[in-house]
């Protein structure tokens, strides 16, 4: 699905200045240039092809997929991303409590997502997300990209990479939405193959 060339084309290995550094990321920091730290690519790859893997196995298995992003330049490319692969998105304020409070706020016959994809693990004060600490709550595994200032502790398969750039942006977006849409074919086709047997 991707190359490394791809990773570095779309800027994924640029990380945040030195200063901001959250101290659990630094296994996944390859060197600091003019005070920038720059993410392992390597590294990155390992994991974003897990990611994808379980994100595509989720897809497979009729799962319910919720893509999650709080920067407002990205809401039209996450929310269209959504639509087409045929998941959900979910790109303005999260009221805390949606997913640990839903048999209350929504009645006893709503489903939870079966996997949550955060395309930016930060809300906009810089905090970590907090749809994150109640995914982990309810035991509901998340996908996350997580740049050198972000907490990649809660997050099940964390995607160590540039969080900021449009480029790495539309790369993540066009990665998980062939994931996800190959994973749906791969499931009609074995339908149809059930079928005729």
């Amino acid at each position: 699905l991707f190359s490394l060339k791809d990773l570095f084309d779309a800027r994924v290995h640029l990380g945040h200045k030195k200063g901001c550094r959250h101290r659990f990321m630094e296994p996944y920091i390859f060197g600091c240039r003019l005070d920038q730290d720059i993410i392992d690519l390597d590294q990155t790859m390992q994991h974003l092809q897990l990611a994808l893997n379980f994100t595509a196995h989720i897809a497979y298995r009729k799962g319910i997929i919720l893509f999650i992003s709080r920067r407002r330049q990205f809401c039209h490319l996450v929310e269209s991303t959504a639509r087409e692969c045929g998941e959900y998105a979910h790109t303005r304020y999260w009221q805390g409590g949606l997913l640990t409070n839903a048999h209350i706020q929504f009645g006893a016959g709503v489903r939870l997502p079966d996997l949550i994809i955060f395309l930016s693990s930060l809300n906009n004060v810089f905090g970590p997300h907090v749809a994150i600490r109640d995914a982990a709550k309810m035991n509901i595994p998340t996908v996350g990209v997580v740049d050198t200032n972000c907490n990649p502790c809660l997050i099940t398969y964390p995607i160590p990479g540039n969080d900021d750039s449009p480029t790495a942006m539309e790369l993540y977006c066009k990665l998980f939405r062939m994931a996800i849409i190959r994973a749906k074919d791969k499931r009609r086709q074995s339908e149809v193959f059930d079928e005729l047997r």
